[in-house]
């Protein structure tokens, strides 16, 4: 008696499928989980998560026509604008006074651009939905772990020395992509607890910047959902304007905000400090200080204890006009591409972009390894959410009449 062959199992693609999993299982899951308790959880598991992801792509094969696909990335205006303001950077090494630190940071922004680049390529083009679920349990078990824990020590944590409100920006900034996903799902009840448990969270922190983060993120995602088209324009307008605009806004605001917090308030001594620094050298204004200038300048005297922490100090200072406008650039026209055919990741997409925006501008630390790791990670996530698109519905039966 003949047996039929059975099919052969292929080793490579099972060990493609298995690394895969546990790629994503760190990228969805174990990250916003890990970040509440360490510092140091982010920066090592997202390189991990993206290198398993990679593996399993060269092993089955499953990443199509990389190099043509990571130059039409590279080529499009936000890209060039990308590489216009790495550049830029690179070349202020000449003129700024910490070169060594300055060249770390420059290596580190190279490397979480590649990293991105290659998560992206690597990434498959249908992702299943066994694994996109993954990232509203742990975001959802993130937020209520840190309700939990906020609960019993009162909103001030200190894990390590830092404070869990760094865990609390990332599970703001991986939110949007969670409901996004549960939304385009049809599952909105869910999508409104899971935002409500973030809620909670952030609001339980002794610190207001989670806070801030999400409530600009709540309006960019409420507006871009009553009119796509107005929402993105404005969103991507507004980042870029205020971008550019910015040695502008401590002559402007410093009034309103002497007038209305008084003249003593912190508020107004930053914006004093920055006002300062534009009159004693307006032709910095062009060139910058060079990279690193502006946190490390605080240590040396060369900036004043009360500048303010901000994207929009920090960019200008140290990297002047040029720095401005292509990050600028840079910001509107991914904003502007943001979603593509896929409409209904639009407001999700908006809600990331101004919730990492408001982070940036209103202090965190955005010369830190760890905020370019969180936005290489909210990157990928989106692309796979959007690349888990490809069916939003079941298949109707057709049941034809048999002859």
């Amino acid at each position: 008696m003949v047996r039929s062959a059975l099919p052969t199992a292929d080793p490579s693609t099972d060990a493609a499928a298995l690394l895969r999993r546990l790629g994503f299982a760190l990228l969805f899951f174990a990250i916003p989980l890990a970040a509440l308790f360490t510092r140091r959880a982010l920066v090592v598991m997202a390189p991990l998560a993206v290198a398993l992801i990679v593996l399993a792509a060269f092993l089955d094969g499953t990443a199509r026509n990389p190099w043509q696909r990571a130059l039409s990335f590279v080529t499009s205006r936000a890209g060039l604008a990308g590489l216009v303001l790495v550049l830029w950077a690179g070349l202020s090494l000449v003129w700024t006074p910490f070169l060594p630190q300055a060249s770390e940071r420059l290596l580190n922004i190279v490397a979480m651009g590649l990293m991105a680049l290659a998560g992206y390529l690597a990434l498959p083009e249908r992702m299943r939905s066994a694994n996109l679920y993954l990232l509203p349990l742990g975001v959802g078990l993130a937020a209520l772990i840190a309700i939990a824990m906020l609960f019993r020590e009162g909103g001030n944590l200190d894990p390590d020395g830092t404070g869990v409100e760094r865990g609390i920006v990332m599970l703001v900034l991986l939110l949007w992509p969670a409901v996004t996903w549960l939304h385009s799902r049809g599952r909105n009840l869910e999508a409104v607890t899971l935002a409500l448990a973030a809620a909670v969270s952030a609001f339980l922190t002794m610190d207001e910047l989670p806070l801030i983060g999400l409530t600009a993120g709540a309006v960019a995602f409420a507006l871009t959902a009553m009119s796509p088209r107005t929402g993105t324009s404005l969103i991507g307008l507004l980042m870029a304007g205020l971008l550019i605009a910015a040695p502008a806004l401590p002559f402007l605001l410093k009034p309103v905000a002497g007038g209305i917090l008084g003249s003593t308030s912190l508020a107004v001594a930053s914006l004093e400090a920055w006002q300062a620094l534009i009159l004693k050298e307006p032709l910095r204004l062009l060139t910058g200080h060079g990279l690193e200038t502006a946190w490390r300048g605080r240590l040396f005297g060369l900036v004043p204890p009360a500048a303010p922490f901000s994207l929009l100090f920090d960019i200008w200072y140290e990297l002047g006009v040029v720095g401005a406008v292509s990050g600028a650039v840079l910001l509107s026209q991914a904003a502007f591409n943001a979603g593509g055919d896929r409409p209904i990741l639009g407001p999700g997409i908006m809600a990331s972009f101004a919730s990492a925006f408001a982070f940036g501008a209103c202090g965190i630390g955005t010369a830190q390894v760890w905020w370019f790791t969180a936005l290489v990670v909210l990157v990928l996530v989106f692309v796979a959410v959007e690349r888990g698109q490809f069916r939003t519905k079941r298949p109707k039966a057709i049941l034809r009449r048999l002859r």
